[in-house]
This record gives C-alpha cells, structure tokens and sequence, in this order.
C-alpha cells in the first residue's frame, strides 16, 4: 500500500476554507488601494440592494447547508472526520452549497468595496478553493464512503 492509498483520518484540510475567500478580498482592496477601480461612481442604491440580495442568497444557502449537516450530526469543519454524507436537502443539488454560498458573499462584499478588484480576483479563489480544498475533500469522502459517495458524485454535479 502506497502513501496515497493508506486511509485518511481527515480530508487533510489544515485552515479554514473561508480564510481564502477572505484573502481573495483583503487583496483585492489592497490593490484597490493603489490603483481604484470603482464599480459605480459613488453610492449606488442599485449596488446596495445588489449587495443585500447577495447577503440574504448567502444566508438562506448557507441556512440549508448547515440545517443539513446538523441533521446528518456531521462536521461542518472540513479537517475533522465526517460521520455521514450529506446527500439530502440542498446537497442533492450541489456538492458544494457552502462554497457556493461563500462565493455569494464574496460578491455582496465586492459590492459594498465598490471595486472591481476583488470580483477580478474571485476565479482565482474558486480555483484555490476546486484545487485545494475539493479536491482533497473529495478524495477523503471517496474513502470513508465509497460506493454511496461514488453514486452521489455520479447524481450530483460539484456546483451548479
């Protein structure tokens, strides 16, 4: 048995995910320091309400997310061991609800910023988040649950 066949305890996951949406907006109003791009020149209602829209989107997905996880009485941790797949709810939609929520309020955030510098920055993030973070996460659950977790990949897409 290889090192990448021994059994993982944890997907292996040593930070939490949302400290690389965070990082994506810290640097993008790091650069928007030094060079401004604004998305609206001034306050903006239609921005605002934008924002707003985003921010409740992201509550009531992250709402069903959590509900389901809490039902399940699994982790919503991603480097501490799973107890159960989440595959009800929400998650028969999409593998992902959490990151997708995150990605929301990204742009809700982005949006109250007024800059376009975090937006520039989001598929960076999403691409950090599939390569680094999913994958390991899907590996791991391939592992603890195989032939549930093969079928659900088959059902049900990773995002949308």
């Amino acid at each position: 048995m290889s090192a990448d066949d021994a059994p993982l305890s944890d997907p292996g996951i040593h930070y939490p995910p949302p400290l690389i949406f965070v990082a994506g907006i810290v640097l993008g109003w790091l650069v928007d320091r030094l060079r401004p791009l604004p998305i609206t020149d001034g306050p903006s209602l239609l921005r605002f309400a934008l924002a707003l829209i985003c921010g409740i989107a992201w509550l009531l997905l992250f709402g069903a997310a959590w509900r389901v996880f809490r039902h399940e009485r699994t982790t919503l941790i991603p480097n501490r061991p799973a107890t159960a797949l989440a595959t009800t709810g929400i998650y028969s939609r999409t593998r992902n609800p959490m990151y997708i929520s995150l990605a929301i309020l990204y742009i809700a955030v982005t949006l109250v910023l007024d800059s376009w510098w975090p937006l520039l920055l989001l598929p960076a993030v999403l691409a950090i988040i599939d390569r680094v973070v999913i994958v390991r996460e899907e590996r791991y659950l391939t592992q603890k649950f195989p032939h549930l977790y093969d079928e659900y990949r088959r059902r049900v897409r990773r995002w949308l």
